[in-house]
């Protein structure tokens, strides 16, 4: 047994030392300050630890809190009412957790700056009453319990604090929380511990680091799109880049502008589950790409992370089968609403939630489609076409009674189906994040044209190339429009958080 302390002795409890609340009239002098106060706390917690793992003998319990920013106003008023963010809707106190303000320092800094540009009020810097768990102090890649030997008679969970599902959740996305009667409202979509969460999650998925995920995300359902743009990203580095500053994939392999290989030879033996691509940009502007795999589960999973990150827009490429008998092999819809029956989001965002098609995204998918294929107005039509996309949970839903799905898919006027699109499309406008779709054919199932492997092999030698240099085309495009225009106020509810 561990002979350093009694289990039933009571521990007093340790922390730093309190930390006064500042205000703050300048964001950036506000952002370093937060960022202190976070370091300082994360590293009592490590060495506390490592102390304790090396035999120190245990005399109480560390705690350390996660800093929060706060504003407080009195008017309902603000200055730019185009804006779709940046602002809050009432007079009152708001607030929010703060975690890796290293990470997330340009964000913290625009939108402090628009809120004190908003109200005219200052930013308060201070100490939350939400305890840091030690396993997120560590950050990305640690391994904790890896290094609890010394806890063997000890409860870890009697020293530190750990992670707490029941403070971790999607409450202020979802417009379900109601603040208690003299509490802040919410500053922000997302709690401290629900970004760390899904950092640590986005580690384990995708294995790569948050901090190369840039704000355009591209989502595929197959590998061949990822072959695509590796091939393509890598090209560009050994050219000097282009304006995109390294190429890193799974693992945190990093290629330089300049070079033909990786900096070192640490490529995975295996792949995760969902691998990322970055083709990293200043300022967190390039592109990831992500390998997502099949189905609305995975779309989900990966995009409740994502979304912690505030990127500004995310897109699905990928492949559907293709409903109307116009339709061919290989031509390309432009999803302007969809069908929900992958059930996932059913208690998060009810079905009857329509998902807007989002005019900005819409464009950007049409000209980019125009650019690289030369098709451009009535002759568009010929290669694409815009309308309902149905998502489902059933790969193998032919193999059932067809009356009832097709029925369904004709009174919806559905001209593709498959098992992701709306999934992320529905979490884009859960989480206000812009999203859109582009599916390329390539089966026609209702009408005798299966997937098979020849068939299979011409349409990915011929298709793939194209459709990804369109999805990287839109998201181009995008990035070129200002972020007030591209975060349109339709993904905004009554009341909203003041954050992005």
């Amino acid at each position: 047994m561990n002979k350093r302390i009694s289990l039933l002795s009571p521990l007093d409890t340790s922390s730093p030392p309190p930390f006064q609340p500042q205000s703050f009239d300048d964001p950036a002098k506000a952002v370093e300050t937060l960022t202190a106060l976070y370091e300082r706390n994360t590293a009592f917690l490590i060495e506390s630890f490592s102390k304790l793992a090396q035999g120190a003998p245990i005399s109480s319990r560390y705690r350390a809190f996660y800093p929060q920013v706060s504003i407080e106003t009195t008017s309902y008023g603000h200055v730019d009412s185009r804006l779709s963010y940046g602002h809050v809707t009432a007079p009152g106190i708001y607030t929010t957790t703060v975690t890796r303000p290293k990470l997330f320092k340009h964000y913290l800094k625009e939108q402090l700056s628009l809120l004190m540009k908003s109200h005219n009020v200052p930013i308060v810097v201070s100490e939350s009453s939400t305890p840091i768990p030690l396993h997120f102090a560590f950050g990305e890649g640690a391994h904790v319990e890896a290094s609890t030997n010394a806890f063997v008679d000890v409860p870890m969970r009697d020293i530190f604090d750990t992670p707490d599902l029941n403070t971790t959740d999607d409450e202020i996305a979802n417009g379900e929380y109601i603040p208690p009667p003299g509490e802040p409202s919410p500053l922000a979509p997302f709690t401290a511990q629900r970004i760390d969460y899904s950092l640590a999650r986005l580690s384990h998925y995708t294995a790569t680091h948050a901090e190369h995920f840039q704000n355009f995300v591209l989502f595929t359902n197959y590998q061949f799109y990822i072959d695509e743009f590796c091939g393509w990203a890598r090209k560009l580095m050994a050219e000097g880049g282009d304006g995109y500053t390294a190429f890193v994939e799974p693992g945190n392999v990093v290629t330089l502008p300049g070079s033909n290989a990786p900096e070192t030879d640490a490529a995975l033996t295996r792949l995760p589950q969902m691998p990322a691509y970055h083709l990293k940009k200043k300022g967190h502007a390039g592109i990831t790409m992500i390998n997502i795999g099949v189905g609305p589960s995975n779309a989900k999973t990966i995009t409740d992370h994502v979304a912690v990150l505030r990127p500004h827009a995310w897109l699905m490429l990928g492949h559907c089968a293709g409903l109307r008998n116009s339709q061919r092999l290989g031509d390309y819809v432009l999803a302007h609403a969809y069908m929900r029956e992958d059930h996932v989001l059913d208690d998060d965002l009810p079905v009857w939630v329509p998902i807007p098609a989002l005019a900005e995204v819409q464009v950007a998918l049409e000209a980019a489609v125009a650019e690289i294929t030369g098709y451009e107005g009535f002759e568009l039509k010929r290669i694409m076409r815009t309308g309902t996309v149905g998502t489902i949970d059933n790969r193998n839903w032919e193999l059932r009674d067809q009356r009832g799905p097709v029925k369904r898919l004709s009174q919806a006027r559905a001209i593709a189906l498959d098992m992701e699109s709306a999934t992320i499309a529905a979490n884009g406008f859960r989480f206000r994040v812009p999203y859109g779709t582009l599916l390329c054919v390539s089966d026609k199932p209702l009408h005798g044209e299966l997937k098979l492997p020849g068939m299979a092999t011409a349409f990915y030698r011929t298709q793939v190339n194209q459709h990804l240099q369109i999805g990287i085309r839109a998201v181009q495009k995008l990035a070129a429009m200002p972020k007030e225009a591209l975060h349109s106020r339709k993904l905004r509810s009554f009341f909203e958080t003041a954050f992005q």
